[in-house]
């Protein structure tokens, strides 16, 4: 058996996640073409490279079916209810930074901050009948953020893609959701509220602590961390 990593199988965060294992002595190939999802780690013995999708990765650090994993930090929260009891965030990675944020239309000038969106949901149902819809994927994150500050009386449309279009095609009054740069809020005449951020995200090297291991592999976890300075707690130097 081996110490099973998890990493994104494509894009942008796996060239990413190659060059912050690089920098740190550490050689992670993919194995074959671009659509094979198998790879290798060089250089380490017992540490065996998984390739998944990001969203997947939460999933299977909590199963326990792979020891680490890199993925964002907004997936981890929005995927796994209480996941520091299982999980352990070992260090940040200073790559795939993303905000999610609470966004309504520039038209709505009285709406600024979560106070406003409150009183704009009590209106828009007094006068519509149905609660206003926030578009969105993450519901868990959204809904903790809105109940913590006060704000009721809207229901969630589940966005897997293309959020800032629900507003324009009307199948929403505002959106929740991940923004690096602020562009395409700003193209499809959103503006965020200046309270409405929920989370800011980047990608991380988390630890599963449900993953089974033996001596052998505890050893090895052990070494390959302490190869990249990372301490059992967590936290890259």
């Amino acid at each position: 058996m081996a110490i099973k990593l998890g990493v994104p199988s494509k894009g942008r965060l796996q060239d990413l996640t190659f060059d912050w294992f690089r920098t740190r002595g550490v050689e992670l190939k993919r194995s074959g073409s671009d659509r094979e999802y198998a790879g290798a780690v060089q250089g380490v013995d017992g540490v065996e490279l998984v390739l998944l999708s990001a969203g997947e990765i939460p999933r299977e650090l909590a199963a326990g079916r792979i020891h680490l994993g890199v993925t964002g930090t907004d997936l981890v929260r929005e995927k796994i209810p209480l996941w520091a009891d299982i999980l352990t965030e070992l260090a940040p990675l200073g790559f795939g930074h993303a905000d999610l944020v609470i966004a309504v239309p520039k038209t709505w000038i009285d709406v600024d901050m979560l106070d406003d969106l409150d009183a704009a949901c009590a209106q828009f149902r007094a006068r519509h009948g149905f609660r206003l819809r926030i578009a969105t994927k993450y519901h868990n994150l959204v809904r903790e953020f809105l109940r913590s500050n006060g704000v009721a009386d809207y229901q969630f449309v589940d966005s897997q893609g293309a959020t800032e279009g629900t507003v324009k095609n009307l199948t929403a009054e505002a959106i929740a959701d991940i923004t690096s740069t602020g562009d395409t809020l700003n193209a499809n005449h959103l503006k965020p509220l200046a309270d409405g951020l929920i989370h800011a995200s980047q990608a991380a090297l988390f630890l599963s602590e449900t993953a089974q291991k033996s001596a052998i592999e505890t050893e090895t976890l052990s070494g390959f961390l302490r190869g990249l300075n990372i301490p059992a707690g967590g936290s890259a130097a």
